[in-house]
């Protein structure tokens, strides 16, 4: 460890100490001889020995962490807060380790809706065949049939899914705190129908098989002679890298292709796509929109690219449909309380 450590930290101050002394032969021929040297070195090894496996556990038992009554994350033995810097000096190996957590509760918040919301879950598109990509939404039981109100929440940008605000507020904070579920459970005792978008859902990752790795090299219509020259600079860009790569990624991760979910391939289809297929089919009188920070502008985006048949929808009814959007931060249960005096809901 000592030792890898004083290369890294020597290794910026001996190759710029070689471009200062360039000049005669012999500095040249010394520059080489340094160059020679550090070649030699395999870091590569070396930081392999230094950084653990990137092989987490998959449930919160695994990594001795359980939510208290308070609805905050603890560990099993010790009772302390999430520790993110888990080994020193091991960044990218603690935030890798901080993601596989963040992965497990989002599954862990999925069962809250199901269990605690008595949501039910449904999978987008609506016709999806057995072998596409498939996103889901979670909606309550009233939600298209509530003829009064209707709650529609979407979460903001990153790495938060379905009834989540902040991932790192669930983690840091609270349960109450970074998710969706104090304000779905109060919405629906004042008797809301419910429906909690996943507008980030929006693909699915499958490793590359090495045939479809060689097909994205050599798929190319260009002229031999243009294609020859342009993988010559790509290998020496790959070689420059991999270089680089043995000091900031040791350990080579899997190639992963995107698939993206049809009709919902990104934030602002997706809520478009809820819109036409839940939303303007529900029977609600009034339609509450909570938008947290992206979610804003998805909402807009719906608004503009679909807006003469929002319009059309909100006047189709029996009685104009109230529409309010909330575009900066989730709303408290007071806050939806003032929304149904001034509407007189």
């Amino acid at each position: 460890m000592y030792f890898t450590f004083i290369i890294l930290i020597l290794l910026p101050f001996w190759i710029n100490m070689a471009q200062l002394q360039q000049g005669g032969p012999d500095e040249k021929e010394k520059t080489t001889a340094l160059k020679d040297l550090l070649s030699r070195i395999d870091l590569d090894e070396l930081m392999k020995k230094d950084e653990p496996p990137l092989e987490f556990p998959d449930t919160l038992e695994g990594f001795e962490y359980a939510f208290n009554e308070q609805g905050q994350l603890r560990h099993v033995k010790t009772g302390e807060p999430f520790v993110f810097n888990y080994r020193e000096d091991l960044h990218r190996w603690n935030q890798k380790r901080y993601e596989a957590l963040g992965e497990i509760i989002t599954k862990y918040v999925y069962e809250l809706l199901e269990k605690e919301c008595h949501l039910k879950k449904v999978t987008l598109p609506v016709d999806a065949t057995e072998s596409e990509p498939k996103s889901f939404i979670f909606m309550s039981e009233d939600a298209l049939t509530n003829p009064d109100k209707l709650m529609v929440l979407i979460h903001g940008s990153g790495v938060v899914r379905a009834g989540q605000w902040a991932r790192r507020l669930i983690i840091n904070e609270d349960l109450d705190s970074g998710t969706q579920i104090p304000y779905i459970k109060r919405a629906i005792e004042e008797g809301y129908g419910v429906i909690v978008l996943n507008p980030n859902e929006n693909y699915i990752e499958v490793e590359k098989t090495k045939a479809q790795v060689q097909l994205s090299s050599d798929s190319s219509d260009e002229p031999a002679e243009k294609r020859e020259r342009k993988d010559k600079v790509q290998k020496e860009t790959k070689k420059r890298r991999d270089f680089y790569e043995k000091y900031r990624n040791p350990q080579k991760e899997k190639e992963t292709v995107q698939l993206y979910i049809r009709d919902n391939g990104s934030p602002e289809e997706h809520v478009i796509y809820v819109w036409d297929h839940f939303i303007a089919q529900s029977a609600a009188e009034n339609v509450f929109f909570v938008a947290h920070s992206y979610g804003g502008l998805a909402f807009v985006e719906l608004e503009v690219t679909s807006e003469q048949e929002v319009k059309k929808e909100l006047c189709h009814r029996d009685k104009m449909v109230s529409v309010r959007v909330s575009f900066c931060c989730p709303l408290s249960p007071q806050e939806v309380r003032a929304w149904e005096e001034e509407y007189n809901i």
